[in-house]
């Protein structure tokens, strides 16, 4: 997926999703502070996406619907949304990728089919993905909490990716 970056951070008690703001149609920025980062269930998840804006605003809206249905349990609900992603003929067509979290589990969903858990609690995904997974990575024995990792993260890919932005959102659950 092309024109963002999405990276998620779980440490010290605290899980963060964060996003650039830029937005590229081939070539050309057409807008630089998107939100592709927001809250889902009442407060209780949180998700960032990557891929067609109005894609990922359809699964937003699928996964808030099974999330009203297995409420408390954000595994479950994505496993039947993205069921739901590869079988109907709708959905199978939609262009994005998400990464989802609440306080006990974060998640990367797909269209073909996957529902996965990162092992060390850092996952990423978008054009400049890789860039923020790397610096992630690298910084997560630091001192820093999970908030500030996934700013200097995500500055770091605006860096690298000319699909990425320094216009960051952050969003944060304490797990603890």
């Amino acid at each position: 997926m092309h024109a963002t970056t999405i990276l998620m951070v779980r440490k010290g008690g605290r899980v963060v999703i964060g996003g650039d703001g830029q937005v590229s149609l081939g070539q050309t920025i057409v807008k630089g502070n998107a939100r592709k980062v927001r809250r889902l269930s009442k407060g209780g998840v949180i998700g960032g996406f990557a891929g067609s804006t109005a894609d990922a605003f359809t699964l937003f809206e699928r996964l808030e619907a099974k999330l009203e249905q297995y409420p408390g349990q954000l595994t479950r609900a994505c496993v039947e949304l993205t069921k739901d992603w590869r079988t109907d003929r709708y959905l199978r067509r939609l262009e994005a990728m998400m990464l989802v979290a609440d306080k006990e589990v974060g998640l990367l969903l797909s269209g073909a089919g996957d529902v996965l858990e990162p092992e060390n609690g850092i996952m990423a995904i978008g054009s400049g993905g890789n860039y923020a997974l790397a610096a992630a990575r690298a910084l997560a024995d630091s001192d820093m909490d999970a908030e500030a990792i996934v700013r200097r993260s995500l500055a770091i890919a605006a860096e690298i990716c000319v699909y990425t932005n320094g216009n960051i959102v952050i969003e944060t659950l304490d797990v603890a």
